[in-house]
């Protein structure tokens, strides 16, 4: 008897909702659409120093309770109005994680936080979160980690990020050229620049590749290159790469690469040695670096939530309100207090890096 061929290690699969059903039934209204080309025309003005201001990518490490994420947006929007005329506040809304090894993957893939992968469900409550934050004025963020995904909830994103994990990828790096967004490139989780650098320079080019279109068809997409990729400093195995000389060398590396020399720093993850409290440290020296004349610096990503710290896994009615899940994070009133320093700080200076 002949052995199966086909799906040997599949147990079962379900039909997804298409992306365009799933818009159909979550419209972005002209109001949301506005917002979004407004804060992406502002994140690309930054990048290529249009516009002065310093980009800020703030919020939770991960998304996993929409209540208190609505919360912390409508705190984020009254804060990034106070401080619009130095700093460009972008809502950190990060969906999907990149797991090492095994862990939970996000609220797409499970929502409920308990194992039962109700992938279509979870789409569902993301892009109605992106709505409903959108709809307060606030640009937003998140990690571009499934291929899939961003048929689904793109058109409501102004920074997409790829991680350390995945900038390596050849699939995420054609992936990020047709992004309707600004793209990230993260250094390696080693440290190494190589391959950040090489992914902006692919990213950046025409790419033909294999993906899904918004009637759920198997399509070829053919791009033109997204001309807003970027490096995002995250430190590796061997520490920090957010002090000057690590600067000094992402520009030389950049320009070897015939790339623009713009930089986001990431003020978690290994710049903080993984311990959220230190962000602080990390915001202080940038904030250093542009007064003593540093213009290659455009921006910098914080992970904040409503309280500070971490907690595990658990029963979503037994866990603490607006704690992380993930990452650790600083809490709102860290976050609200040290963002204000940092306009005060770098805002008169900031006019001025236009100038050269």
């Amino acid at each position: 008897m002949l052995q199966p061929l086909h799906n040997v290690n599949v147990l079962r699969h379900e039909v997804l909702t298409k992306p365009d059903a799933l818009k159909a039934a979550l419209p972005a209204s002209e109001c949301i659409q506005e917002t979004v080309a407004a804060g992406r025309q502002a994140v690309n003005q930054i990048l290529t120093r249009g516009d002065p201001r310093l980009l800020v990518v703030v919020g939770p490490c991960s998304i996993h309770d929409p209540e208190a994420a609505r919360e912390y947006g409508r705190r984020l929007a009254a804060l990034a109005r106070e401080l619009e005329d130095t700093l460009l506040l972008v809502m950190r809304v990060y969906f999907e994680k990149p797991r090492t090894s095994i862990g939970w993957k996000g609220l797409i893939n499970d929502p409920h936080l308990d194992g039962t992968f109700r992938i279509d469900e979870g789409l569902h409550l993301a892009r109605q979160l992106l709505l409903e934050l959108s709809a307060q004025g606030l640009p937003l963020a998140t990690e571009a980690l499934d291929p899939i995904t961003p048929q689904y909830l793109q058109d409501l994103i102004s920074w997409s990020a790829i991680g350390a994990r995945t900038t390596e990828s050849q699939t995420h790096r054609e992936m990020a050229s047709g992004l309707s967004s600004a793209v990230g490139f993260k250094n390696g989780t080693d440290g190494s620049l190589d391959s950040a650098v090489n992914a902006i320079k692919a990213a950046a080019t025409a790419q033909s590749f294999l993906g899904m279109n918004d009637a759920g068809e198997v399509a070829i997409y053919h791009t033109r290159g997204n001309a807003h990729a970027h490096l995002v400093l995250r430190g590796g195995h061997g520490g920090p790469n957010y002090e000057p000389d690590h600067i000094a060398a992402a520009e030389e590396a950049m320009g070897r690469a015939d790339l623009a020399k713009t930089i986001v720093v990431d003020c978690s993850h290994a710049n903080s040695n993984k311990d959220y409290r230190l962000q602080e440290q990390v915001v202080k020296a940038i904030g250093t670096q542009i007064l003593a004349g540093n213009r290659s610096i455009v921006g910098l990503m914080l992970e904040s939530n409503l309280a500070p710290g971490q907690q595990p896994m658990a029963p979503r009615e037994e866990m603490p309100y607006g704690v992380s899940v993930t990452d650790g994070c600083l809490g709102w009133e860290e976050t609200e207090g040290l963002l204000r320093a940092l306009a005060h700080t770098v805002g008169p200076s900031l006019p001025g890096r236009l100038s050269s």
